[in-house]
């Protein structure tokens, strides 16, 4: 599956994504579940936006919480989110979420793969291999703690991971940001969905926590339908009507595939 892009940039195609975000959804469509998986150094409630904007069209929508303690763990608590869909489900990853989608997205209620900002390994390896060959911008600091856990620096957090929120919003993702255990970059992936489920990538230009080469790259390997849009790391906050419309379009696409 060849990548194509779609760019949100202004200000009339804003518009036009609040307006389309009002749509209902079919009482046919096959495909009504959507599960959200948040990354590391933050937690579900970043999801509020594109929550609403689904569950508006008539989605049913799952938020998965990420204890961030290990791989394994992580895992199991998106799995036990796929168990709880009564049908096909678009799985949904941000950032290290996207490690999730792609171990535990083999399962067959998952039809379609979201990667947003995300990291998507494939089987056999790590996520710390993903990294290799390029730089992360110098403003995405991670302090590690004593006990092996990792925290986004004090001081750097706006400008390494939420540049385009307020000062306040900023404030609040960085004082609620949830450590994650460093050794779980270091495990291998036993699966990658992505070789099976369609996947479509939405890419923040402005991300300072991978280096746009690397999220074009990792889009490409896995054949995902890229849709770029200016924005932070945090554009799971920050673009959810953007993200919804990717979701939705996964959705739409898969029912078909799903009757």
């Amino acid at each position: 599956m060849k990548a194509s892009t779609i760019i949100a940039t202004t200000a009339a195609i804003g518009i036009a994504t609040v307006a389309h975000s009002a749509e209902k959804i079919p009482d046919t469509q096959v495909v009504r579940n959507v599960v959200l998986v948040h990354g590391a150094f933050a937690d579900g409630s970043g999801w509020r936006g594109v929550y609403d904007n689904l569950t508006q069209r008539g989605y049913k929508v799952t938020i998965v919480q990420n204890p961030l303690t290990s791989l394994a763990d992580d895992v199991a608590a998106t799995k036990r989110a796929i168990e709880r869909q009564d049908g096909p489900t678009i799985l949904v990853g941000h950032s290290w979420g996207g490690v999730m989608i792609t171990e535990a997205g083999i399962d067959p209620k998952v039809t379609g793969l979201v990667y947003v900002s995300a990291l998507s390994p494939d089987a056999g390896e790590t996520t710390a291999q993903q990294y290799e060959g390029y730089t992360t911008p110098p403003e995405f600091v991670i302090e590690p703690t004593a006990d092996g856990f990792g925290i986004l620096k004090a001081g750097t957090f706006k400008a390494g991971f939420a540049a385009d929120t307020t000062d306040e919003d900023a404030a609040f993702l960085e004082n609620s940001q949830v450590p994650i255990n460093l050794s779980s970059f270091g495990i291998k992936l036993k699966n990658a969905a992505w070789h099976t489920t369609p996947s479509w990538a939405v890419i923040a230009r402005q991300d300072k926590a991978f280096d746009q080469r690397m999220l074009q790259d990792m889009a490409k390997r896995i054949g995902a339908k890229v849709t770029e849009v200016d924005a932070s790391h945090a554009l799971f906050f920050t673009q959810p009507a953007v993200i919804a419309d990717v979701i939705d379009g996964a959705a739409k696409s898969t029912t078909q595939a799903a009757q």
